[in-house]
């Protein structure tokens, strides 16, 4: 704001209107101010590492994987749950535990707690925004109740008593079916030895084939023996038993062609893209190559190579990718560690500008992209290391929020203050004390200045209002001083024949009263035009110290004429009366170089002061004054000296 900063010495100055004019540094101040505390930078999504982390910490987690859950090949896609409300997200819950057995179900179940929380973190932070807008604080927000989360908890303690039930009968099961198999080998044995007739014999023997397949898994343990002594006793019906030489060769001859298949089958997954599916689809073919019967002898060696060779290939790959899986995920700890103390630190430096907090700001936000961009760190330790990195986020974001909460607050503190000086300055603008009021507006505006930012849906509004107020007192004093400027003109006349007047004068018969006479008169006449002042008054100074000055010379000589009348009577006394009177001058003399020493020391201090000028032009005038006194005294001590000789 433009403000004018004269100062008003002289009764007869003039000071122009004020030219109200809006700072355009403040308002694109409270512009940047109001832009800032709206459009703070937007946080990289961590939409569904926080949706998994709700759900962990709302106790859902399922527990360990077991190997027939990670035999599921069923996946749940993004996008078959996406479009799902809550709603819709617990009823394909519900029927899903209908008709899915427990094994397959794990999947689903972790793909609906993801997408339930997404939706449920997005309702408590809209929820949480309106609080905060209706001016509550964060103290005071509590996360609204959701009869939709009940209901997810009732159907996933269902699931989890449900496969709880499943995992604590499955080593129950596995031994019955362990007792079931060891049976059909005692059947294979005693079928060998039978008497019957080959027809009865050889479908008494494809139903035990039949029922070894039907059953179920056993105990890992057992698998190995179990399926090799299941294999010899059919390698021993087939060698024993009487039967026809080319069924049997039939039989061997469509167990051969099955083995190929299936090596064909081992050897092709090699090229599947997925490792981890080829594996699941190998465990899927040595379950097949168990349950196929015996080959001919020539082949029996051979095809188990091949087969074998097959598996160790993928083996192979899966160690590597498991151990390649491992290294990296340690690794992205160790990245993730490093990104968690970077934004630690950000979140501890104490940031006092809107620049430093913006710039911190665009930092974080560069360490959540490059978060973003890292894949999991190991199991144990995935949830820990984003716990870190989310609290350290929400500590910096939180800080922000405080900061510009203070600005916030400040700014309508300043809004008030400002509104403050608008009604002062509405109560000046009617005033006719020129002088005073214009002292007073200009002190106002420059508190104005002082006075930091405002919102900027307040700013021009409250500007308007203040600079109206300013702009009708000096629009108001414009107008009364434009009618005062001919008699200006005619005062100006009136000091220049003064002037004249006072060069002629003759101040040595007249005395002081002449001087005073002189300055009484310049004194009434009015103000003159405000580009003449200096100047008229400068050689008004002049002529008066020049008349000053004129007198007091004369007043020297009369005063050295006394003084040395009064030697002469002094002589008549006696020399002891005129030492008695030097003295008195010499101990003057004495006080007044002490005074003068004193002066010119002040001088020093004043020139460090405001306004010193001023100051420091009386003391000079003082110290001359002294030293032409003493310069007097030193006079009369002198003439003294002489009349002694």
């Amino acid at each position: 704001m433009a403000t004018e900063n004269r100062t008003l010495s002289a009764p007869e100055e003039q000071v122009s209107p004020v030219v109200a004019v809006e700072d355009v540094q403040t308002m694109a101040t409270e512009e940047v101010v109001e832009n800032e505390e709206q459009n703070t930078p937007e946080e990289v999504d961590f939409a569904d590492e926080e949706a998994a982390l709700a759900a962990q910490q709302a106790d859902l987690e399922v527990g360990e994987e077991t190997a027939e859950e990670a035999a599921d090949e069923h996946l749940v896609k993004e996008d078959e749950l996406a479009d799902k409300s809550k709603t819709e997200l617990l009823d394909y819950f519900a029927t899903q535990l209908e008709e899915k057995p427990v094994p397959a179900l794990r999947r689903t179940v972790e793909a609906i707690k993801v997408a339930f929380y997404r939706i449920r973190r997005a309702e408590v932070e809209a929820a949480r925004r309106q609080h905060q807008e209706a001016g509550g604080t964060e103290e005071n927000f509590t996360v609204p109740t959701d009869e939709a989360e009940n209901r997810l908890k009732e159907l996933f303690k269902e699931y989890r008593e449900r496969r709880d039930h499943y995992i604590a009968n499955l080593d129950a099961e596995k031994e019955a079916n362990l007792k079931i198999k060891l049976g059909i080998i005692e059947e294979l044995k005693e079928l060998i030895s039978s008497d019957e007739t080959l027809n009865h014999t050889f479908t008494k023997f494809r139903e035990l084939q039949n029922r070894w397949k039907e059953t179920g898994l056993v105990p890992q343990a057992q698998v190995k023996d179990l399926w090799e002594t299941y294999n010899l006793h059919v390698e021993h019906f087939y060698s024993f038993i009487k039967i026809n030489k080319e069924l049997r060769d039939l039989d061997l001859k469509k167990n051969y062609e099955q083995k190929v298949a299936l090596c064909e089958q081992a050897e092709t997954l090699v090229m599947e893209p997925s490792i981890v599916e080829a594996f699941h689809k190998l465990q899927k073919l040595h379950d097949e190559w168990r349950e196929t019967g015996p080959v001919p002898m020539e082949f029996k060696e051979s095809l188990w190579e091949r087969f074998k060779a097959a598996s160790s290939r993928i083996n192979k790959q899966h160690q590597e990718h498991f151990e390649t899986l491992k290294a990296e995920q340690t690794k992205n700890l160790e990245l993730k560690s490093e990104l968690c103390a970077a934004a630690e630190e950000l979140s501890m430096e104490p940031y006092t500008s809107r620049k430093e907090w913006n710039k911190a700001s665009d930092r974080l936000l560069e360490i959540q992209k490059t978060w973003k961009t890292i894949g999991f760190a190991p199991k144990k330790d995935n949830n820990r290391i984003y716990e870190r990195f989310r609290a350290a986020c929400d500590k910096f974001f939180e800080l922000k929020r405080s900061f510009y909460t203070d600005v916030k607050s400040e700014m309508e503190q300043n809004l008030q203050l400002k509104h403050e000086l608008c009604e002062q300055a509405e109560a000046l603008q009617l005033s006719e004390d020129w002088k005073k009021t214009t002292e007073e507006l200009i002190a106002l505006q420059a508190r104005w200045k002082e006075v930091g930012a405002v919102s900027r849906r307040h700013s021009e509004q409250v500007w308007k209002r203040f600079r109206a107020a300013c702009d009708k007192f000096f629009e108001r004093k414009a107008a009364h001083f434009s009618s005062v400027d001919d008699a200006h003109a005619a005062n100006l006349e009136k000091k220049l024949a003064l002037l004249d007047e006072m060069a002629a004068a003759d101040v040595k018969t007249g005395g002081y009263e002449v001087i005073r006479e002189f300055q009484r008169r310049w004194g009434e006449i009015g103000f003159v035009p405000i580009k003449q002042k200096d100047q008229i008054q400068k050689r008004y100074k002049q002529a008066v110290d020049k008349l000053f000055e004129t007198l007091r010379g004369s007043e020297r000589e009369r005063q050295m004429g006394r003084f040395k009348e009064k030697l002469s009577t002094m002589k008549g006394g006696g020399e002891r009366r005129m030492q008695s009177e030097r003295e008195k001058l010499y101990n003057k003399v004495r006080q007044l170089e002490q005074e003068i020493a004193l002066l010119e020391n002040n001088i020093g201090f004043f020139s460090k002061s405001k306004n010193a000028e001023a100051l420091v032009a009386d003391v000079k005038q003082n110290i001359d004054k002294a030293k032409a006194q003493m310069q007097d005294t030193i006079e009369k001590i002198r003439l003294i000296d002489q009349q002694a000789e």
